[in-house]
């Protein structure tokens, strides 16, 4: 159940339009990548090992009408996809869970010169990606790929890939998959690649309403009412996952965003994680 005490771990950088003194609300225990459960748990429940299927039904109700475009990347990470003058090919990028593409296609108009790798385990979302008006075989892979169960060297060379991009991907798998898909980006980076993520944090406003309404598989780890799941990640979760998988930590920070609906007159606390990961 809910604490009743506040935890927060991490500091938040001072950043236009986030708070760095977030209001206190009620949040989840925080626990250890080294838990049992997360190592050898082989019962999956019936919500991870429907996730495919729910997911597809997902961008078959929304297809890409439900995220927007994710121009903030360009703000964020622009100089991990842009071509200096050093550099003698294009940068090569990875998109796990590219969905119906609100990443990779504002990335490819930003920086014509990038050349992308994009999977999904959705049919769906791959087929939203394919039929999408920008979309160019000479600049997007696509592709179908479970990377918590396939072998992503199959479909991209080894050690190719400049940056791989998560972008609120890694929470919808199962805390005991999660090492398995890192050490998977792992074999297809490049030595000094990086590897960008940005997802849900632990206390967020969505966790909290999950947790009310008792829709927990496992600790900070949710099935939503429409059958796809979400995992809540701590500083401590996440950096302890890449250090294990034998990355090392650039930068990771949480932040804080205090949104207010003032049809309904109610405000709440969205909190998302932002870190980046470089291969030795």
């Amino acid at each position: 159940m809910l604490s009743p005490s506040y935890f927060f771990t991490g500091s938040i950088p001072a950043v236009a339009g986030f708070r760095r003194n977030c209001p206190q609300i009620p949040t989840i225990r925080i626990v250890s990548l080294s838990s049992s459960k997360y190592v050898n748990d082989t019962n999956e429940h019936y919500f991870c090992r429907k996730s495919v299927n729910y997911w597809d039904k997902f961008y078959k109700r929304h297809k890409n009408k439900f995220f927007k475009n994710r121009h903030y990347l360009e703000k964020d990470w622009g100089n991990y996809f842009s071509v200096t003058d050093e550099d003698v090919n294009a940068k090569v990028l990875l998109e796990v869970g590219c969905g119906a593409g609100n990443s990779i296609f504002p990335l490819i108009a930003a920086y014509p010169k990038l050349f992308v790798h994009a999977c999904d385990f959705s049919p769906q979302a791959v087929t939203l990606v394919k039929s999408h008006s920008n979309f160019s075989e000479a600049q997007i892979n696509v592709f179908l790929c479970d990377v918590a169960n396939d072998d992503l060297t199959e479909k991209v060379l080894p050690s190719s890939v400049d940056v791989v991009t998560l972008i609120f991907m890694l929470s919808a798998v199962p805390p005991n998959k999660m090492l398995s898909v890192v050490q998977n980006l792992k074999e297809v980076l490049k030595p000094n690649g990086h590897i960008l993520l940005r997802d849900y944090a632990v206390g967020d406003s969505a966790q909290v309403k999950l947790e009310k309404k008792n829709q927990m598989i496992s600790d900070n780890f949710y099935f939503r009412g429409d059958g796809t799941c979400s995992f809540y990640f701590s500083e401590d979760f996440l950096s302890s996952l890449f250090i294990r998988a034998g990355f090392n930590i650039v930068d990771i920070n949480t932040y804080c965003r205090q949104m207010e609906n003032r049809f309904h007159n109610i405000s709440v606390q969205r909190r998302w994680i932002r870190a980046i990961f470089s291969k030795p």
